[in-house]
């Protein structure tokens, strides 16, 4: 027995469907086969990923109306921080004193000490509240991120507030004591050393949240990274300017004069910036 010509072994071969001869086109088949087509799970994921959670419309005056009890929310803050401060002011000046060993405070105005305090205990007030006053900054721009955008949030504020600490006591136990050795030094034996004590605090508090924010150095590398600005190819190709920056913002930022202070502060913004560039490479910019 013989088969019809038209017939042939292919078209009685089953199909994975189990039908016979089915008609599929080679474009068919290289369409199906196609390496460009994209897993649409992953295209909505990204699409998720860009829109604003909970998004809801609202007025200018609506928005201006949460802004003002952000701002009123954060002086709250503020104003909390600087009484606790100011409860506590003495034990937290003599601590400000210790760097300045064998050196003499004097009063040459009356109120002085009591101004000094004042000025002291709003500056711990503001550190003390810095938290909190992220956080209503947080809470007013959140409704306008992306879910992306929101992922990096967290980070970003541990970084910063960890970078800021990290600042103050960098300053408190290097910069200060390195300046303050080098005026001691340089007059000891043509000056007696009494100093005033408000024009210390000036020096110190500057001294000490100058070198906080520039301590931000690697957020604001995170930030301008996450943006797509810059890249981390970039920031690592300019590390010449960056030398060169170092050396002006520890000229700008410190108080003092002397360059044992300035080469401190320089060689931390640089080492700073080196980790930044680090960061902003793991994260894939």
């Amino acid at each position: 027995m013989t088969l019809p010509e038209d017939l042939n072994k292919n078209s009685l071969a089953p199909t994975p469907t189990g039908l016979k001869n089915p008609e599929i086109s080679s474009d068919k088949v290289e369409d199906i086969t196609s390496p460009d087509l994209e897993d649409p799970r992953n295209s909505e994921a990204d699409d998720n990923l860009d829109k604003v959670p909970d998004e809801v419309e609202m007025s200018i005056f609506e928005h201006l109306e949460e802004l003002r009890m952000r701002i009123f929310s954060s002086l709250i803050g503020a104003i909390v921080g600087i009484l606790c401060c100011f409860i506590f002011v003495k034990p937290i000046v003599k601590f400000l004193e210790v760097p300045a060993q064998g050196v003499k405070f004097i009063q040459l105005a009356p109120g002085e000490y009591f101004f000094v305090t004042i000025k002291v205990a709003a500056y711990g007030g503001l550190l003390l509240a810095s938290p909190f006053i992220l956080y209503q900054i947080i809470k007013f721009v959140l409704p306008g991120l992306t879910t992306r955008e929101r992922r990096f949030l967290g980070p970003i504020f541990l970084g910063s507030t960890v970078l800021f600490g990290l600042g103050l006591v960098f300053a408190y136990f290097a910069i200060v004591p390195a300046a303050l050795k080098f005026f001691i030094g340089y007059g000891l034996e043509a000056v007696e050393q009494a100093w005033s004590i408000e024009k210390y605090f000036e020096f110190v508090l500057l001294l000490m949240f100058s070198t906080a924010l520039a301590f931000q150095v690697p957020i604001l590398q995170l930030l301008l990274g996450i943006v797509g600005i810059v890249n981390s190819q970039q920031m690592l190709s300019s590390w010449k300017y960056v030398l060169l920056g170092s050396v002006v913002l520890g000229a700008v930022l410190t108080p003092s004069t002397d360059p044992l202070t300035q080469s401190l502060l320089g060689g931390a913004v640089v080492a700073l910036y080196l980790a930044g560039t680090f960061v902003v490479k793991l994260i894939g910019k």
